[in-house]
């Protein structure tokens, strides 16, 4: 016996070609129905009331058996609802639903699906709040991360939207097992009649069949790609409330020789709201099934259901010991078991064959439906799977140090402090800060010296090709201002402490930053040596300049006038005295170089200030440079990474504090 809802339709449609979906849920009649509704002018509310009254009317589009209906009617095949597009298998022809519309309302271009059903899956609290942050973490992203890494955060944003347009007031489970472990036997035992194929042949099942108990799944269903001549209802009967909402799907074997039914499977698992995995005893252990699927999936603990199948084929106490090595593989999986009130995965034991547990298994379903939250834990499930691949692209340390340890991200003072000291020793801050002094010095000496020993000086300079004995006055910077390879080695360092603890990606942002920064810097510090420098000309002169001058100038009198003095006496102009004019000339000699050594010791710290200030001003500029050019666009990129690790913490769920 064949599950059809309307016999008498499903016979007609056995002697008519099937015709193509004429709207997105592949259902003409539903596409009248929205036509006739855009006619009358009524909107949603009476659409439903319509569809509540049709009891007989079964919109799921089993063969599309109203086609005739429709194209009498005179609705577009597209219909006027604007849904999208479907392709001739019955999947959608693009899952464009972008990171940035998954939250968008349905109401302007929903299916005529989740018109029938009038009620939407919605996606509130944290989990609208993670959706958020992940979309805003991929816009942040694509110009740091290639596409492939961004791949599975797009498809899980793409999926949470189209799955939010549909219908909230149904859950999807597919059931999914290996070759003989009796899937399409549970199928056909939970429907209440023979829907699915069974026998000996291998594979059984080719194409997955979709059994709904409730009307308005049809995009549910067009979403799986499942055709309407796959489509079935189950049997009419006192057990039909108890999975109200249900949409059941059988899928082929996964373990199939034949790759088609292995990518049904893969394609379809990604889509549905909840698994219900059957094993039977030789099989439960398989490592296909645990490597490929279980363990993958033990985030998804909450919307997975096992079951063991063909208990009746074990003797005695054999079924319980079966069960619990199988809870202990699913342990090991790392599959938290719903036991003892807590959330997991529900563990149970059957024979779809004789009916024993499957009345448990019913009841479980029936209570998983009516909480219409499986499609919102299957999606946080997905971002929890999402996050934790996303984890060595956002997470601080985890490329290089290896682990989820706390890291300091940023650079420290210290390492702003070392950079810039590596700068101002590239321009020779400290070389230009003593020949600063040194010039200091030297305008002091010739403006406080004796004029006799600066005429020698003089005259030692003019002997000397050299210069020995006066130190000439030398520049503050050569023609090699700054050497390239310090500027060089000290950017690579500066780069490498801001991107230690950073992922890959992120440290190879910083440090192309950095080095896009340090271009032309070893020519605006060559520059900034010049202008920020030593200033020319002469220094500035103290207060205590003139006295000692005129001091030094009073010495020089006494020896000029002892000395005419005791020459007049010698050529008999002057009355022979010779005590006067020895203690003029003494007072003169002792006293200029008395004064020239105090006005040194007084010169020692205004030249040194001078020095210093020559280096702070030439240390400063280069600081201010290398801020500008290396620091400040390293600063950016750090600043990028925090702003997307603080989203990839709210993807995660954690709490921002």
């Amino acid at each position: 016996m064949t599950a059809v809802t309307d016999h008498t339709e499903h016979e007609r449609e056995r002697d008519e070609p099937p015709a193509e979906p004429s709207s997105t849920d592949g259902t003409p009649g539903e596409a009248r129905t929205a036509g006739e509704t855009s006619a009358a002018g009524e909107g949603p509310a009476s659409g439903e009331a319509r569809h509540g009254s049709s009891e007989d009317v079964w919109d799921d589009g089993l063969i599309a058996r109203r086609g005739g209906a429709t194209s009498s009617s005179g609705a577009p095949s597209g219909g006027p609802s604007g849904a999208p597009s479907v392709t001739p298998s019955g999947a959608p022809s693009s899952t464009s639903a972008s990171s940035s519309t998954y939250c968008s309302t349905s109401a302007s271009s929903g299916t005529s699906s989740s018109t029938s059903s009038g009620i939407s899956t919605a996606y509130e609290g944290p989990l609208r709040a993670r959706l958020d942050a992940l979309r805003e973490l991929v816009g942040l992203s694509r110009t740091r991360l290639d596409s492939a890494t961004l791949a599975e955060a797009g498809r899980v944003l793409d999926e949470a939207a189209a799955r939010r347009r549909l219908s909230g007031r149904h859950t999807v489970v597919a059931i999914a097992g290996a070759t003989g472990s009796g899937k399409s036997t549970l199928f056909n035992a939970l429907a209440g009649v023979t829907i699915s194929e069974t026998g000996v042949r291998r594979p059984t099942t080719a194409a997955p069949i979709g059994c709904s108990w409730t009307d308005g799944a049809a995009g549910l269903l067009d979403r799986l790609g499942i055709p309407g001549r796959l489509r079935r209802r189950p049997l009419q009967g006192p057990d039909l409330n108890t999975l109200e909402g249900l949409v059941l799907i059988d899928l082929p074997d996964h373990d199939s020789a034949v790759g088609e039914h292995r990518a049904h499977v893969d394609r379809i698992l990604a889509l549905v709201d909840a698994v219900i995995w059957v094993v039977d005893p030789e099989k439960y252990a398989d490592a296909m099934l645990h490597e490929r699927y279980l363990r993958p999936m033990a985030g998804h603990a909450e919307v997975t259901f096992v079951v063991l199948n063909q208990v009746d084929r074990l003797p005695g106490d054999a079924a319980d010991q079966v069960l619990d090595d199988l809870r202990r593989l699913l342990d090991e999986d790392g599959i938290a078991l719903g036991e003892h009130g807590e959330p997991g995965a529900t563990v149970l034991s059957l024979s779809a064959l004789t009916g024993e547990g499957v009345d448990e298994l019913r009841d479980s379903l029936g209570q998983f439906t009516k909480e219409r939250g499986a499609a919102a834990r299957r999606i946080a499930a997905d971002l929890d799977a999402a996050a934790d691949e996303l984890w060595p692209v956002y997470a601080a340390g985890a490329g290089t140090h290896g682990g989820r340890g706390g890291v300091r991200i940023g650079l420290s003072e210290e390492a702003r402090e070392e950079f810039a000291d590596r700068l101002a020793d590239a321009v020779g801050a400290a070389a230009a800060g003593q020949a600063a002094e040194r010039a200091w010095r030297r305008n002091a000496g010739k403006a406080c010296g004796t004029p006799w020993l600066r005429l020698w000086r003089w005259y030692e300079a003019q002997r000397s090709p050299l210069n020995v004995g006066w130190p000439a006055a030398r520049e503050p910077a050569d023609e090699e201002a700054t050497a390239r390879q310090r500027v060089e080695h000290a950017v690579r360092t500066v780069a490498d402490e801001a991107a230690a603890g950073l992922p890959q990606p992120w440290g190879q942002a910083v440090r192309e930053a950095a080095v896009r920064g340090a271009e032309g810097l070893p020519e605006a510090l060559d520059e900034l040596t010049v202008s920020a420098g030593v200033p020319e000309g002469r220094p500035p002169r103290p207060g205590w300049w003139p006295v000692a001058v005129f001091a030094q100038a009073a010495m020089t009198m006494l020896q000029v006038v002892g000395g005419l003095w005791l020459v007049a006496q010698i050529i008999g102009i002057a009355v022979p005295n010779l005590g006067v004019p020895v203690l003029l000339m003494l007072a003169g000699i002792v006293g200029g170089p008395c004064v020239e050594w105090g006005s040194r010791m007084a010169a020692r710290g205004p030249a040194r200030r001078y020095g210093a200030d020559a280096e702070r001003r030439l240390r400063e500029a280069a600081a201010g440079c290398g801020r500008a050019r290396v620091l400040d666009p390293v600063a950016a990129e750090l600043l990028r990474y925090l702003e997307v690790r603080e989203q990839y913490v709210r993807v995660t769920g954690a709490v921002v504090g």
